[in-house]
């Protein structure tokens, strides 16, 4: 059943909260809309109206994470002339716990201006696995209470609104409807503010019990680009970070996105942490303790669980969607156990306390010892999923939708499947952690380097193919281990990993700089050549952007720079089109004159990984590769730079400000903050 849209909805985050309204500001029982905290829909109605007028939208957008400003004009009210007199200013501010709306209306009206203005309320209490599926909930009854209305489903998770003196309360039984009115006497010119506050309390989330954010955890970088897109997509992703932001004690995690994934994911907290290295490794080794904490220890069918495996996500219950149950806390994912070990050993070298990772040595190995014995299940030397529950995901890759692993005809795979950047994270791991393993003094260095050139053997001559357009790596192995042909953006997922050689990463560049893949708004997740591509195919042609910034990462790193340029400038396109917030996917049409990227319409905005993207664009064009460990830090710029002249004061390495400026043609202008660390160029 597809999910319901999102994409004409104003979303406000502040984790665990979400809001969804229309662009009048209000909340309507229809399909996604409401005031959710938790996973539950705290309301489904909060709509203002001025009876004997019509409200008419004027503006109303997103003004960061957790806000939102809508302005609506009344009709027929003021002073008699063609042009508005009234106005309803409304603005929104998301909390951990609910939202407070204020409403300012102004009157520029000559005379005394008398109105009513009425907050209509309702509660389903619905479950965000109902609101996924587009059902429907009855509404719960609402209760005038000391203070306000209140809603309650009677097993912990209750719902009150207050409101600003001089409200009449009324309560309808039989539409389950409350009122909040105010009766306004505006003098001319005169002005109201009214505050309408929404909070819901949940004693018992379950799995999923996270705290609000304490502090952001990261540095607040200032950049300055000639292409001024660049610094505009950083700082509202930062914004809409923050409201993704949870906490566990002094530790935070972002979850992955609003509204269906407003909660911690493996794969997806992992890499949006990932991205944001450059801001400091505080992010980081919060999101390595927490999944740490909650890694495998037994081994259980129905959750996926093995000791050592990294969760996949949680929930505050059974997450049920058509034939699949996920129980709340579900270990279904192959690649998030080798990307806990990538990020471990990626904030050693960006300059994270030793001590602290020390401390999460055992939870290194033990994660290597599930690649090589757990992941590994038939002992061929390569990672692969298969879901033995028949409930859980089919495909456990980051796509993991049915038909996301195809052959070149379109014929899909059969599990258990052996995906191509699967087996790189897991090499990448295994290199970076007998490093770790070796610095810290600790025994196995040796036998993860061979391991992983084994790997590395292993896949060459597994993966390699050749086509009408030359040779490439397939996205899979097969139940029966033959090469999965399919052309995918998985490839991209190869570079800078170490698993390509220099000429199979240039193989691999040309292959995704074709327009098959290229979209010029991002990279298609698979080719248009193929004959299931779909532009709006949830991973068969739509674009991804953390998908797209995971590639342009690879490509600067390997030196690969025209085709990673191309990627920078689509998602720039890209953010721009969707006022800086960067969604979830979107559709793989191609770009040309007047062509704006259509948006897909379930697709989460905010989402972590997508909104990180930014800050990797910034790293790819800096070309910044630290190893703190080792003293030195590396600066390859991108040449030329596909942003102009690029000026970063704010990163953090090592816990150091440190500042970078390059040239419009890729040159190294300054450098500052790197004493004593070995600054290598070019």
């Amino acid at each position: 059943m597809p999910h319901p849209p999102l994409h004409d909805l104003v979303t406000s985050v502040a984790a665990p909260c979400t809001v969804l309204s229309t662009h009048s500001g209000d909340v309507l029982p229809l399909a996604a809309q409401g005031v959710y905290v938790a996973d539950k829909r705290a309301l489904s109605l909060l709509r203002v109206r001025v009876p004997g007028h019509e409200l008419v939208p004027l503006r109303g957008s997103s003004t960061g994470g957790d806000g939102a400003r809508f302005v609506s004009m009344v009709t027929g009210a003021g002073d008699p002339i063609p042009d508005p007199t009234v106005t309803v200013e409304r603005r929104r501010c998301t909390t951990p716990t609910g939202v407070v709306e204020h409403l300012d209306v102004v009157s520029v009206a000559q005379a005394p201006v008398r109105l009513d203005v009425v907050v209509e309320l309702a509660s389903d209490l619905a479950p965000m696995t109902l609101v996924r599926e587009d059902r429907r909930a009855e509404a719960v009854p609402p209760a005038v209470v000391e203070g306000g209305i209140a809603w309650t489903d009677g097993e912990g998770f209750d719902v009150l609104v207050t409101a600003t003196s001089g409200a009449s309360v009324a309560v309808d039984p039989v539409s389950a409807t409350a009122t909040l009115t105010w009766e306004l006497d505006l003098p001319a010119r005169g002005r109201a503010v009214i505050e309408v506050a929404v909070v819901a309390h949940d004693s018992d989330r379950g799995a999923a019990f996270f705290e609000a954010a304490s502090a952001i955890p990261w540095s607040e970088p200032t950049i300055h680009a000639d292409d001024v897109r660049l610094p505009a997509l950083v700082d509202h992703g930062l914004a809409d970070l923050a409201g993704l932001l949870l906490r566990e004690g002094d530790d935070h995690v972002l979850a992955a996105g609003a509204p269906w994934f407003l909660t911690l994911f493996g794969r997806d907290s992992l890499w949006a942490a990932r991205f944001l290295l450059p801001l400091g490794t505080d992010l980081a080794m919060g999101t390595l303790r927490i999944l740490a904490a909650r890694a495998g220890t037994g081994h259980d069918v129905d959750s996926a669980e093995e000791p050592g495996r990294i969760l996949h996500e949680v929930r505050r219950e059974t997450l049920t969607l058509g034939d699949m149950a996920l129980p709340p806390v579900y270990y279904g994912s192959v690649d998030s156990t080798p990307l806990w070990a990538c990020l471990l050993v990626d904030a050693w070298r960006w300059g994270a306390d030793p001590d602290e990772v020390a401390q999460l040595l055992p939870q290194l190995e033990a994660a290597l010892r599930w690649m090589r014995d757990l992941g590994d299940a038939d002992g061929d030397g390569f990672l692969e999923y298969i879901d033995h529950s028949g409930r859980g995901l089919g495909n456990q890759g980051w796509k993991d939708s049915f038909d996301s692993v195809q052959w070149a005809d379109g014929r899909l795979a059969d599990a258990p499947i052996a995906l191509s950047e699967v087996q790189a994270y897991a090499y990448q791991a295994a290199t970076g952690g007998a490093a770790l393993l070796r610095a810290f003094g600790r025994p196995g260095a040796d036998e993860w380097d061979e391991w992983a050139a084994g790997v590395k053997d292993r896949f060459r001559r597994a993966f390699w193919t050749e086509d009408d357009l030359g040779p490439y790596p397939g996205i899979a192995l097969d139940r029966d281990k033959r090469l999965v042909d399919g052309v995918a953006s998985n490839m991209g997922h190869l570079l800078g990993t170490g698993i390509l050689d220099r000429d199979e990463a240039a193989a691999v560049a040309q292959r995704l700089a074709g327009p098959d893949l290229d979209s010029g708004f991002g990279l298609r997740t698979l080719t248009s050549r193929s004959p299931r591509f779909g532009p709006l195919s949830y991973h068969g042609g739509s674009v991804w952007p953390h998908d797209t910034a995971i590639a342009v990462l690879g490509l600067a790193a390997e030196g690969q720079d025209a085709a990673a340029a191309s990627f920078v400038r689509g998602l720039l396109t890209t953010g721009a089109a969707f006022d800086l917030r960067l969604p979830e996917l979107f559709a793989g049409v191609q770009a040309g004159r007047g062509v704006r990227p259509h948006p897909y319409p379930p697709s989460c905005r905010p989402q972590a990984w997508s909104a990180a993207s930014a800050v990797a664009l910034v790293t790819a064009v800096l070309g910044l590769k630290p190893d703190v460990p080792g003293g030195s830090v590396s600066l390859r710029p991108m040449s030329p730079s596909p942003v102009g002249r690029l000026e970063v004061r704010g990163l953090r390495v090592a816990g150091r400000d440190v500042g970078a400026t390059v040239s419009g043609s890729g040159d190294v202008v300054a450098v500052e903050g790197l004493d004593g660390l070995d600054v290598r160029v070019g």
